[in-house]
């Protein structure tokens, strides 16, 4: 279900979201701060001890409950909208909401929910308010629509990847023996911000070396650049609320051959994952295609994880590039594919691109250099 670049997205978006509502079951989605939100709204807000819901139904206009405060939020939206605004007395929001559910016409309604979004709070609200009505996993249906981006919403990850990439080649100048993973982090984060990216970047970056870096997901330390380490860097850059990530793999100094050839393997399994993706392949053979040239070269066991994960306004998303995974491909999906090899107490490689599936074929948006670049 490919999105088109309407006139108004917002307006289409939420057409598309009320069609499929009741064949998945549902007579809403009732969404709380984060991406969805954004994505069918274009509202932002925080999560806070003030809790903001919007539900949106066939039946009725978009309906939100808001603090008083934030009330020129929704004043020059490009659709209707009710709003039932509170006070900052909490003894009064079971009312409120009660009111808003009402007018929605969802007290006894099968609602949709994002399970990993909605809070505690929000969720007791809801069910006070509302005792006989029912409160749905949602996630499938909402992955359905946000897994094709338009062309406005992959020209916001060009943006992105190009954001990123700036900030990596501004920052490697840097690095030298004896520099911390810490302190090359904090430079690459100022980077980003000066090359572009928002205000929020999309996660701290990892920047590991050595030992380290044959943990896929380490937070950097005080550890110090030395000869014969491997350097894995982790990054992206947020774009108008899109993100891009990428990893790149260094070397400081001479390294062991078995970590130069691990090097050339890794960047065969991303090149031929690359190369495989089109639409109508199965997922699953993404995954196949990098982790049979890790196994044939002996380091099956050291891949430990996915082979990617979808991308777009979360760093991770639908689709999951995993074995198992028979959806097929289609134009409009975007995701990393990023194998690696992790050897335990000693250096690990990964190599991590951008891509999204077009008509033809799959085409990368980073373009970085992806064999091992010696930096000292």
């Amino acid at each position: 279900m490919p999105n088109s670049t309407p006139s108004n997205p917002l307006l289409s978006r939420q057409a598309k979201l009320k069609s499929i509502l009741q064949p998945a079951g549902l007579d809403s989605l009732i969404l709380n701060p984060g991406p969805s939100m954004v994505y069918f709204t274009g509202l932002h807000f925080h999560l806070s001890e003030r809790p903001v819901l919007v539900f949106i139904s066939p039946d009725s206009p978009l309906t939100i409950v808001l603090p008083e405060l934030e009330q020129q939020k929704v004043k020059s939206l490009p659709y209707e909208v009710q709003a039932f605004p509170y006070g900052e007395d909490p003894s009064q929001w079971g009312t409120v909401f009660h009111k808003a559910l009402e007018a929605a016409k969802l007290l006894d309604a099968h609602n949709g929910v994002e399970p990993r979004q909605l809070r505690l709070l929000e969720y007791r609200l809801l069910t006070e308010a509302a005792p006989q009505a029912q409160f749905l996993p949602a996630e499938d249906s909402l992955s359905r629509l946000r897994m094709f981006k338009d062309p406005t919403e992959i020209s916001a990850m060009r943006k992105a990847v190009d954001i990123a990439q700036q900030a990596l080649n501004a920052t490697l100048s840097q690095v030298r023996l004896n520099l911390t993973e810490r302190e090359l982090a904090s430079e690459l984060t100022l980077q980003l911000l000066r090359a572009g990216c928002d205000p929020e970047i999309p996660f701290s970056p990892i920047v590991s070396s050595g030992p380290n870096s044959a943990n896929p997901h380490a937070t950097p330390t005080d550890r110090k650049f030395s000869p014969g380490d491997l350097l894995v860097i982790d990054w992206g850059a947020s774009y108008e609320g899109y993100l891009s990530d990428i990893t790149r793999t260094f070397a400081i100094g001479d390294i062991h051959p078995e970590f130069a050839h691990i090097g050339k393997v890794v960047l065969e399994a991303n090149t031929s994952a690359r190369n495989i993706a089109r639409p109508g392949l199965e997922i699953q053979q993404i995954d196949q295609a990098a982790r049979s040239v890790i196994e044939s070269a002996g380091y099956g066991k050291f891949f430990t994880h996915r082979t990617g994960h979808g991308l777009g306004m979360e760093g991770h998303e639908q689709p999951y590039i995993l074995s198992g995974n028979h959806t097929p491909l289609e134009p409009g999906m975007t995701f990393t594919i990023e194998p690696g090899i992790y050897l335990p107490d000693q250096n690990g490689v990964r190599i991590e691109d951008d891509v999204v599936i077009t008509t033809t074929g799959c085409e990368t948006l980073t373009s970085l250099p992806r064999e091992i670049r010696q930096l000292v």
